[in-house]
């Protein structure tokens, strides 16, 4: 089910959903949203032994990579099961847009005792508009380093959907960390009519959390390989998620998709 979000939305309305208490109430709501759909939906979790080692591992931080349209799912995997591992290290931080848009889920985040790193890879069309891609790509860097793990969208801010870029490796590179692909899944799932046909989960539905294999990623070895392996990865999880959640695998790429 998709709902359709093409309708223009007039300048004045902009701004009033990007209004300072607008932004703190609707932050408010959507930390509330993602706690209800973490408490109430039966959840089955499938990796869980190699995140964990994972985590625990005496070496740089960890880079999560999840699809974008599970923005509001991803802290799920936090609060149901990373977040009670005694044998974790560091802090758990999600990269978020530095956008308006960004700004009341940067704000639900935090209320979920995750941290949050702000910044996007910049807009061609826009060459001169700073997006903090080079500030999130240094604290993210400081982080890991000394142990934290981040959760980024290795096919946001803008997509194609579902298509892995070399962001999350080539920070994973840089650091010395290593990349777990993270996929999670709900069943029944509203999407909306966006790029990325953005999920709103609901509460008190069947959902499936995924750790993927770890993917290495030395300096020596060439991006574009390093890119391939993920995006292998995270299309297993995705399917294993989907699969557990009990509905059909939606094509990444339709014009991949044999007819």
């Amino acid at each position: 089910m998709a709902l359709n979000t093409k309708r223009s939305i007039s300048r004045p309305m902009k701004a009033f959903f990007r209004s300072a208490p607008v932004v703190t109430v609707l932050g408010f709501v959507i930390w509330a949203w993602m706690a209800l759909v973490g408490r109430t939906v039966r959840w089955t979790i499938e990796g869980e032994a190699k995140a964990r080692a994972a985590l625990a591992a005496d070496t740089p931080g960890l880079v999560v990579a999840c699809w974008h349209e599970t923005i509001l799912l991803m802290p799920a995997g936090w609060t149901r099961a990373v977040r009670h591992w005694p044998e974790k290290r560091g802090r758990g931080a999600m990269m978020i847009s530095l956008s308006a848009d960004g700004e009341p889920v940067a704000r639900a985040i935090k209320h979920l005792d995750l941290d949050v790193v702000r910044g996007s890879t910049g807009n061609k069309k826009k060459a001169g508009k700073d997006k903090g891609g080079m500030r999130a790509i240094a604290e993210a860097s400081t982080r890991l380093r000394k142990g934290d793990y981040i959760c980024m969208t290795p096919d946001g801010p803008r997509g194609p959907r579902r298509n892995a870029s070399q962001g999350a490796v080539t920070l994973a590179q840089r650091t010395g960390a290593k990349v777990l692909p993270y996929a999670i899944s709900t069943r029944p799932a509203p999407r909306l009519n966006s790029w990325d046909r953005f999920i709103i989960p609901l509460p008190f539905t069947r959902g499936a959390i995924v750790f993927g294999d770890l993917i290495d990623c030395p300096r020596e070895a060439a991006p574009e390989l390093l890119q391939d392996a993920l995006q292998r990865g995270m299309d297993e999880a995705t399917r294993r998620a989907e699969s557990l959640a009990g509905h059909p695998v939606q094509p990444a790429r339709p014009e991949l998709t044999p007819e």
